[in-house]
């Protein structure tokens, strides 16, 4: 009989993972060969079927099909659902079906975590996250354990979902004017399906770090030009993000802002620090499939540990 690959739930998962441990596997998969990708985006209105791949030498295949129909909230289902499969790298053989949000969670909010931690001043005590979704509350998770003593302000176009976030989220306080939230923060963390800039540049203050993780698409962006014109840019892959998300793709295309304005992506990890304390940083987190296969193998790696 042949022996079935694990298939790991969410909560058995999730219970048994840690934030560092998470962005010490996102680095160390960086200083392996670089993955090869490819993504596939297909779009109906404002659904969207993203289908991600990645191959890493030595850590093995990941495929990864994502669906985002952002109505499904009005029939209380979630926003973004799919499928994770992880294949050893030697044989191409099964190693694990990985409940896709699992993965999504901890890749999504650590690969933010990992920029912060290298990006942010330290020091950094004031953390404002905007948007209320489920996204906004693993980032507060993860960087609630990137920097234990931070205090946590919640700004959202709607205030009753950023009520039932605080709620849920102990030590949050609600915001109301998000221009006095971003002046006041040491890091801003900006988690919205915007596709009109609602962080200006003009508002942003020496030495803070602005972390953006919603727009995924061409016609999606949460920063201004003003913004990325006052910061240094990183981001977590120049092959996910450049050509196909607005928050760079559309500044470089009007000239705004060039491909040399981006400092470096993760395999370029040496250069991925602050020069000053007065300094702003900006980090567009992309996502990729290779991020998704870095993830999966920490979580089958942590899984079997465990067992």
């Amino acid at each position: 009989m042949t022996n079935l690959p694990p298939m790991i739930p969410y909560d058995e998962g999730d219970a048994l993972l840690d934030w560092h441990g998470l962005t010490d596997a996102l680095e160390q998969g960086h200083r392996r060969p670089k993955a090869e990708i490819a993504d596939t985006l297909l779009y109906r209105g404002k659904d969207t079927l993203l289908s991600r791949s990645a191959w890493i030498d030595g850590l093995g295949i990941a495929v990864k099909s994502a669906t985002i129909f952002p109505q499904n909230p009005n029939s209380d289902l979630p926003v973004v659902n799919g499928a994770v499969s992880l294949f050893a790298d030697a044989t191409g053989m099964l190693d694990a079906i990985i409940d896709f949000h699992l993965v999504t969670k901890w890749k999504t909010a650590g690969d933010s975590l990992l920029a912060a931690k290298r990006l942010a001043r330290p020091d950094s005590r004031n953390i404002l996250i905007v948007g209320a979704g489920t996204v906004g509350r693993n980032l507060w998770k993860a960087y609630g354990a990137g920097f234990p003593d931070a205090r946590f302000t919640l700004w959202n176009r709607s205030r009753a979902n950023a009520d039932a976030m605080a709620a849920q989220c102990a030590g949050i306080v609600v915001a109301d004017d998000l221009e006095a939230a971003v002046r006041n923060a040491d890091i801003i963390t900006c988690a919205t399906m915007s596709t009109d800039p609602i962080i200006k540049g003009d508002w942003l203050q020496a030495g803070q770090h602005l972390d953006l993780v919603g727009a995924y698409r061409p016609d999606m962006r949460e920063a201004d030009d003003t913004a990325l014109l006052r910061s240094r840019i990183f981001v977590d892959s120049f092959d996910t993000t450049i050509a196909h998300i607005g928050e760079l793709k559309n500044p470089i295309e009007a000239g705004v802002i060039s491909h040399d304005s981006i400092i470096a992506d993760y395999y370029q990890m040496d250069d991925f620090r602050r020069r000053s304390t007065e300094e702003i940083t900006l980090f567009k987190n992309g996502g990729g499939a290779h991020l998704d296969l870095m993830v999966s193998r920490y979580i089958l790696d942590t899984w079997r540990a465990a067992q």
